[in-house]
């Protein structure tokens, strides 16, 4: 499989890094910030950020964006939509609606790793209406019905 990335303004973003891998077990490519300034969130404050970057994903694959677990601990920084979907069709800007459930002001300075993208096989089954579904032990047993 091929994935193709093309800058989206290549002489003002010709700084961002390429959305890659930090380690050869890292299953998400990380997303930079492509702030043109330093941007500072109030505790609560959602705001999209810009990565630089447009996609082409195969057909038949999606892009999750999700965030990196280490900054969502540490500062409350996460994405609104988690993970958020890039349809294999889409090929403008990736774009991340971040949001800092933090509890101070968190500032986005431009090239920070901010979210990971992770890439993965879509399947699109027959959609059928029944009668009947199949029984099973849990049935409709809804929230919370599994914890002890």
């Amino acid at each position: 499989m091929r994935l193709e990335f093309k800058k989206v303004r290549p002489e003002e973003d010709a700084d961002l890094p390429l959305p890659a891998w930090q380690t050869a077990g890292a299953a998400g490519l990380d997303l930079a910030a492509g702030v043109r300034e330093n941007l500072t969130l109030a505790p609560g404050e959602i705001v999209l950020v810009p990565t630089g970057w447009a996609m082409a994903l195969p057909e038949g694959y999606e892009g999750q964006v999700r965030p990196r677990s280490g900054l969502a601990l540490k500062t409350g920084l996460t994405l609104v939509n988690t993970p958020g979907t890039i349809d294999w069709d889409y090929r403008g800007e990736i774009q991340l609606p971040l949001i800092n459930f933090g509890r101070e002001p968190l500032t986005i300075c431009r090239g920070d790793r901010v979210a990971q993208l992770i890439i993965n096989k879509v399947e699109r089954p027959q959609v059928v209406v029944v009668s009947e579904l199949s029984v099973t032990v849990r049935g409709e047993a809804g929230f919370g019905s599994t914890s002890g």
